[in-house]
This record gives structure tokens, C-alpha cells and sequence, in this order.
């Protein structure tokens, strides 16, 4: 559906006037919600990820038909349980957006971002990806300059700039410079930075039911044609189980995740992100055996302390603005 011009947003107000957009206060206990929502969605995440880098290391199974079951998995699932819960005759109310748009373009941005991270996968540690990831929060910041109006003092700037020093400490790389399996899983934390500022934009435009079904629509459309041309048929049942389950992993965390930024502010939930470090560093112990190195942990203990100053400079900034216009 065409936007709907009619609706003015944080993000256009921002545009326009050059400002912060107004923060509603929220309450303890929804910011406690949303807390909880993100820590049970990045565990999902890594269960996903987790299925993933097992599907194509030992399962044999190509990544091109990986990131496209996951998607059509996590599509029929939806379709089926609207269906059963709001009636066959609601099934249109998926569609409904207001930012038909803006909607395709998260949905390409998450098929860019779980195509990367999969590929990295297949070379790196699930310790090494998460930790790249983690950068996302800082771009994010990075952006909101360009993108909503609301550019970084010298002080959270200083931050960024420190946070990308501790993903160079992480991947240390050598005289050969950054391998491949780097680079790659650098470009999706890329796109997952855009892929988070469209997610907290479309928040109050869009119900979560409709942002979630519109994720998959991309996924499921682009990566059918490499799917084919790699396509080789699981021979055993705990394969297809685990095709099958990266559809509810994927579809669950990221309802959680959309449902996290709808109650709270994204500088409230994001930092929570970091978690994920610990749920990464534990599957990648007890599923493959992997112990993260001094290198990775020093990195990823520089990019969460950066993250960590930018919300409190973020909330300072916001306190601030909140003094100043009453």
C-alpha cells in the first residue's frame, strides 16, 4: 500500500526541524518488558545461528538454500497461525502497510544481513560474528546524524571512533589484511545498523504482526532462484528438522525483537544487544567446541564499553533537551 502522507513520524519531524524527536516518558515497568523481550530474543538468535553454521559445516547443506528455507519457513509459519488466530478472511491485514517502501527495504536489509552472517559463519566463530555485530549500535549512532537530524558531540563521537578500534583488536588482522569471512561479516553488520533504524521508525506506523511478515517477503522471493541452483536434498530427518526450525527461531526472535523496540526507546534496548556475547560464547563451547581468544574478548570488551557510554550520553543528551524545553 501507498504511504500514508497524513502521518507525520519521529523520523520526518526530526528531518524537518533538525532536532531530537520527542521521547514519551515510559514507565519501569515497559522498559523492563522490552528488556526482557530483546535478552529472549537475541538468545533465539543465537539458536539460529547456531542451527545455521551446523547446517552448512557438517550437514552439507548450502548456504543459498539455508537462507531461503529460513525465510519460507518463517513465512508459511506466519501465514498458518494468522490464519488459525485471526481468521482466513484477516489474511490481507498482513499487507497493510503505510510505508510500503520503507518495509521492502528492511526486508532487503535483513536478507543481506542473514545472508552475510551465514556465509561468515561457515569460517568464523560464532564469538568473532556476534562480536562484529556488535558494532551495529554505534553505526546506528553514527547514522542518526544524516538520517534523523540528530548529529554526535565530540564525546560520542570519541566513542564510536573507539568502538571501531576494538572490532580492529577483535579480528586482529594479519600482514595478508582482513580475510573474506570478515569483510562479509562486516557488511551485514552494516546492513543490520540500517536494518535497526528502520525497525524502531516503523514501530509506530506499522502493527509488529505486518513489519514481521514484510521481514520475510524478500528473503523468500530473492534467494528462491540460488536455492535451486545449489539445491541438495537433506538425506536425514534431523536435517529437515533443523531447516525447519530456523523459521520459528528467526520468526519468534525478531517478533520479540520489534515488540522490544515498540515499548522502549531504542537507546534504552539496544546496549541489551551485548548479551549476546555470553549466549554466543556458550553455544559456541557446548555445540562446537570453539573458545574465544584474548584477541576477540579484548575487542568486544572495548565495542560494549562504547556502546554502553552512548546510551548514557544519550540519555544525559535527552535529559538535557527535556530541561531546556520546559
Amino acid at each position: 500500500m501507498p504511504p500514508d502522507s497524513g502521518t507525520e513520524t519521529s523520523l520526518d519531524s526530526a528531518r524537518d526541524t533538525g532536532r531530537a524527536p520527542e521521547q514519551k516518558p515510559v514507565s519501569a515497568a515497559r522498559t523492563l518488558a522490552a528488556v526482557g523481550l530483546l535478552l529472549a530474543a537475541v538468545t533465539l538468535f543465537t539458536a539460529l545461528d547456531t542451527c545455521a553454521k551446523l547446517l552448512a559445516t557438517r550437514h552439507g547443506v548450502p548456504v543459498g538454500e539455508i537462507v531461503w528455507l529460513r525465510f519460507l519457513s518463517q513465512t508459511v509459519y506466519i501465514l498458518v497461525l494468522y490464519a488459525i488466530f485471526r481468521g482466513p478472511s484477516r489474511l490481507p491485514d498482513l499487507f497493510a502497510t503505510r510505508r510500503f517502501g520503507l518495509q521492502m527495504a528492511r526486508s532487503a536489509l535483513m536478507v543481506t544481513t542473514t545472508a552475510c552472517n551465514f556465509i561468515a559463519l561457515q569460517t568464523l566463530r560464532l564469538d568473532q560474528t556476534v562480536t562484529i555485530i556488535f558494532m551495529a549500535p554505534l553505526v546506528v549512532a553514527a547514522l542518526a546524524g544524516p538520517l534523523l537530524g540528530e548529529w554526535v558531540g565530540w564525546r560520542r563521537g570519541l566513542a564510536i571512533v573507539t568502538g571501531f578500534i576494538g572490532i580492529v583488536i577483535a579480528v586482529h588482522p594479519t600482514g595478508e589484511g582482513l580475510s573474506a569471512a570478515v569483510l562479509i561479516s562486516f557488511a551485514g553488520m552494516l546492513a543490520y545498523a540500517l536494518f535497526m533504524l528502520l525497525t524502531r521508525h516503523l514501530a509506530p506506523i506499522d502493527p509488529p504482526h505486518v513489519t514481521l511478515f514484510y521481514s520475510m517477503i524478500a528473503g523468500t522471493l530473492l534467494a528462491a532462484p540460488i536455492a535451486f541452483a545449489t539445491w541438495v536434498t537433506p538425506p536425514h530427518a534431523v536435517t529437515w528438522i533443523m531447516l525447519a526450525a530456523l523459521g520459528v527461531l528467526g520468526g519468534l526472535g525478531h517478533l520479540l525483537f520489534i515488540y522490544a523496540y515498540t515499548l522502549a526507546p531504542a537507546s534504552t534496548v539496544s546496549p541489551f544487544i551485548y548479551a549476546q556475547l555470553l549466549t554466543m560464547v556458550g553455544a559456541g563451547w557446548l555445540v562446537f567446541g570453539d573458545v574465544p581468544d584474548s584477541w576477540t574478548l579484548s575487542g568486544a570488551a572495548i565495542v560494549i564499553a562504547s556502546g554502553v557510554y552512548l546510551v548514557h550520553r544519550e540519555r544525559a543528551r535527552m535529559a538535557e533537551l527535556q530541561v531546556g524545553g520546559g
